[in-house]
């Protein structure tokens, strides 16, 4: 294969990212997700590679180490919109049972749907289900501006909870064949997460303090830097370092509920909040860099003849029954809501399922498995979040326009009403 020009991948790198920009536009204005535009438009780059003869490149290393970066940045993403407080209780509550339930549920019927098509066990039908179950923050959090605050909040949290509770469940359950039984994979996995949270809340502190005390312009990368070596070496020695990432966002932006009264002389609260800004602006700037070239060449890895495959279709049929009914149950009867639309279909799968799906090993893999089904439930929840939330804004408009028509046959008739009850001297 001829050597590609070094200019022509620049040029091509920054016209991806220009039209990711416009991507996201269009998307906030017609509620379509900035993801399908992505995935297609590395479909579009797939056709120009093959007819310039470019189509035998291998993108799998740089779709892992896209990954592995986009874990962090959407967990710390996730993190710094996690805002905890007293009046939030029942909301934040409510979501993350309504996660955790979803998940395990989902995990469970998605496990013995693929038994049923494919010859696994549970273990390993379970590893292929979890990246399925799991609702893509990164999807929902920049598609629901439109909503009400209290919906918005509610699906912020939700999809964020999710996002953190499966990729620990995921990696948890990674650990299960180096063990004999139950009982002690769910110990080394309690004294795995106890060691991880408490060196997690330490590691923060004196992170948190450090950045405060760095008085050079260039810190906000050699903080993100020092994360992922955390991040790394957690990996190393088995521990869940997603949890390190997680409990750093969570206290740097929840400062005033974590830092005790008897430490907080120690930091400044004027720098940290000046850093947590830098952090979040940095952080959301890096993840849209990462999901855009991750969905781009995510694209580019995909044959759609796989789509087009009667039994991919069934099993999506089936797996979009099981994610919508367990869900409408859950926010209906559960958590009690008396409205659950457009919320019930605002379950996404993106980025995080893609991820976890790459990331099951080798020796777990199954040869028949069709890729197709990822890419179709990805497409098909997509789909239906858009036409919700476009439904929604609709209603909300003619609500709106209903409502100054009302107001002003109520006004037309209160003056009716006096005229009827003036006097004729009046």
């Amino acid at each position: 294969m001829e050597q590609i020009n070094s200019y022509y991948l620049i040029i091509s790198a920054s016209i991806i990212v220009i039209i990711s920009y416009l991507f996201n536009i269009v998307s906030k204005k017609t509620n379509i997700p900035s993801v399908l535009l992505l995935i297609t438009l590395g479909l579009l780059i797939k056709g120009g590679l093959a007819i310039a003869g470019l189509d035998d490149i291998n993108w799998f290393p740089a779709l892992e180490i896209l990954g592995i970066i986009g874990l962090i940045m959407i967990v710390l993403e996730s993190a710094l919109d996690l805002e905890l407080s007293k009046e939030k209780g029942k909301v934040i509550l409510k979501a993350f049972v309504i996660a955790l339930l979803s998940i395990v549920l989902n995990i469970y019927v998605i496990a013995e749907i693929y038994r049923l098509f494919f010859v696994m066990d549970f273990f390993t039908a379970a590893l292929y289900a979890i990246p399925i179950s799991i609702i893509s923050s990164a999807i929902v959090i920049p598609s629901i501006g439109g909503l009400s605050e209290e919906k918005k909040e509610f699906l912020i949290y939700e999809s964020t909870f999710s996002d953190i509770l499966g990729i620990i469940a995921f990696y948890s359950l990674l650990m299960f064949p180096e063990h004999d039984t139950v009982s002690s994979f769910a110990v080394e996995v309690s004294v795995g997460f106890t060691i991880t949270l408490v060196l997690s809340v330490i590691f923060s502190y004196i992170l948190l303090y450090l950045s405060q005390k760095i008085t050079t312009h260039i810190k906000l990368f050699l903080l993100i830097s020092i994360l992922i070596l955390f991040y790394a070496v957690g990996k190393v020695f088995h521990l869940s370092s997603l949890i390190i990432i997680l409990i750093f966002g969570l206290i740097m932006n929840n400062r005033h509920i974590f830092i005790p009264k008897f430490l907080k002389p120690k930091f400044d609260e004027k720098a940290l909040s000046a850093i947590t800004n830098d952090i979040k602006l940095i952080t959301l700037e890096t993840s849209f860099i990462v999901r855009t070239f991750f969905f781009v060449i995510f694209g580019i890895t995909l044959t759609l003849s796989a789509v087009a495959d009667f039994k991919v279709v069934v099993i999506t049929f089936l797996l979009l029954v099981v994610i919508y009914g367990g869900r409408y149950l859950f926010l209906r009867f559960l958590v009690g809501k008396k409205t659950v639309f457009p919320e019930l279909f605002i379950a996404p799968r993106g980025l995080i399922t893609i991820l976890l799906f790459y990331a099951i090993p080798d020796e777990h893999a199954i040869s028949d498995f069709n890729h197709g089904i990822l890419f179709l439930l990805i497409i098909a929840t997509s789909i239906i979040m858009t036409y919700a939330l476009i439904k929604y804004r609709k209603k909300t408009v003619e609500t709106a326009e209903e409502k100054p028509v009302v107001a002003e046959n109520e006004a037309g008739n209160e003056i009716n009403e006096n005229t009827d009850n003036m006097s004729p001297e009046e």
